[in-house]
């Protein structure tokens, strides 16, 4: 095991893959409190993927400040990690990735772009979040499988759903395309869609490998 690494992760990125990738202490989604008791571990390296959002309290900022004042390298990105990272990374936390970077540059602002709702026990995707549907959907849109006009209504449709009952099917079901266009993009889906909070997970592992 990577000595002093420790990494909260779960929808983004299951633990049994993360560890075939790096081996470290994985832990479920970070809530508050957890970064504090991650530190009586005293890691070197702690790294936030996946985190709660409204089933108890969000992770602390002063949780992390305390981590990286003392000494300990802090990496965030996919979800809760790139959203801290992007109001911390001004006091040395590293973010990495296209989430982070959308949370930075102002494209999205909301926790509602990456909250998902998943099974605590298989950390098995329930919803999607918004940032992947987005992301995809524009590709649609660039590769001429929908219009201007489906992009926006799709976008808006995803975007009108409380997030724990966002899901592709949900999306195509409410939204005004024609059925013709909806089975030409869920074949896009199938084929070519891509899980952007899964990218920049994989991202965070590289980033924290590279730290060691």
């Amino acid at each position: 095991m990577a000595k002093g690494v420790i990494i909260f992760t779960g929808p983004s990125l299951h633990p049994d893959e993360a560890k075939k990738i790096l081996d470290a202490d994985y832990r479920p989604p970070v809530g508050r409190g957890d970064v504090l008791i991650a530190l009586q571990d005293k890691p070197d390296i702690i790294g936030i993927i996946d985190g709660v959002f409204h089933q108890k309290p969000a992770v602390a900022h002063k949780e992390i400040l305390k981590a990286l004042d003392q000494g300990v390298k802090f990496v965030g990105g996919s979800s809760m990690g790139a959203l801290r990272a992007s109001e911390l990374d001004d006091f040395g936390m590293i973010g990495v990735g296209k989430v982070y970077e959308s949370y930075k540059n102002g494209e999205i602002e909301s926790d509602d772009d990456v909250a998902v709702v998943f099974n605590p026990q298989t950390s098995e995707l329930l919803s999607q979040p918004l940032i992947s549907m987005t992301y995809n959907f524009n590709r649609a849109f660039d590769e001429g499988i929908i219009s201007s006009e489906e992009l926006k209504n799709l976008n808006e449709t995803a975007k009108s759903i409380y997030y724990p009952k966002r899901t592709y099917k949900k999306v195509l079901k409410d939204s005004n395309i024609d059925l013709t266009k909806k089975n030409r993009l869920i074949e896009f889906l199938e084929q070519k869609g891509k899980d952007i909070k899964r990218e920049d997970a994989l991202l965070v592992l590289k980033c924290i490998e590279s730290l060691l």
